[in-house]
């Protein structure tokens, strides 16, 4: 089953450190200093530096202790070293300080999720698709849905790709989840479509994907094609429970 996305913003660092003394510049604004500080940290999170990353975020706070994304991005590492209940604590606060962050309601959803609460996250991403500003919108819909799968709510997980798709129809989680809910439900014409889709825009297929067209290239008499993916399922992913499946059925 796909991991719902969390959404880092790494962003590209201009001049407003100093390479001399590695401070800020004298002309940096506070504001300016702490975006800078939260950036660094996140690129530092994305790199797996957990020591540097919170050490950019404790000088972070030296600017701003009542900034909602320091709280958000103490939280990711807290989830990332194991420490759950701290990286709930901070994913809360961030909450409480800014509640139209969408991101930190995201990202929080993502760790409830990891926790197996997923009414609890269902609840944060009915929030987050509200926002309708939100860039990261699509992908909020996506861990929607995958939330919608986990409480056994097929037409609403459905109903969540679907919209997903509407914003982004490249969406590769929600193709692929899309084509098989039509293969379980035997809409065997709309599952080719969602797979011939999810198909062209994905460079390497997932072992879920593989089994996938392996079945539906069975429907459709294709020896070809289930030649070909069988191929890749066994080399690729020869420990997977796909091909475990796959097996089972030949």
């Amino acid at each position: 089953m796909s991991q719902l996305v969390l959404l880092l913003a790494c962003i590209v660092l201009g001049g407003c450190i100093s390479t001399t003394t590695g401070g800020f510049s004298e002309d940096a604004s506070p504001q300016r200093a702490l975006d800078t500080r939260v950036a660094l940290a996140r690129d530092y999170i994305g790199a797996g530096n957990w020591v540097a990353a919170k050490r950019n975020l404790d000088l972070a706070m030296q600017i701003d202790d009542d900034n909602a994304e320091i709280y958000e991005a103490f939280a990711l590492v807290f989830q990332s070293t194991g420490e759950y209940e701290l990286a709930e604590k901070n994913f809360k606060k961030s909450i409480r300080l800014d509640g139209k962050c969408s991101r930190c309601r995201n990202n929080y959803a993502a760790f409830l999720y990891s926790q197996e609460r997923y009414e609890e996250a269902e609840k944060q991403l009915d929030d987050v698709i509200q926002d309708t500003l939100y860039s990261g919108r699509p992908n909020a819909f996506v861990n929607l849905g995958l939330c919608r799968i986990k409480l056994f709510d097929m037409q609403g997980a459905e109903e969540a790709f679907v919209r997903a798709l509407a914003m982004d129809r490249t969406n590769q989680v929600a193709l692929l989840e899309v084509a098989q809910m039509r293969f379980d439900a035997g809409d065997y014409p709309t599952a080719n479509k969602y797979y011939g889709t999810y198909r062209s825009v994905a460079p390497q297929q997932s072992a879920r994907g593989l089994l996938l067209g392996i079945r539906l290239a069975r429907i459709n008499s294709d020896r070809n094609s289930e030649a070909s993916y069988v191929l890749s399922l066994s080399s690729r992913f020869p420990s997977s429970i796909e091909y475990e499946a796959y097996k089972r059925t030949k």
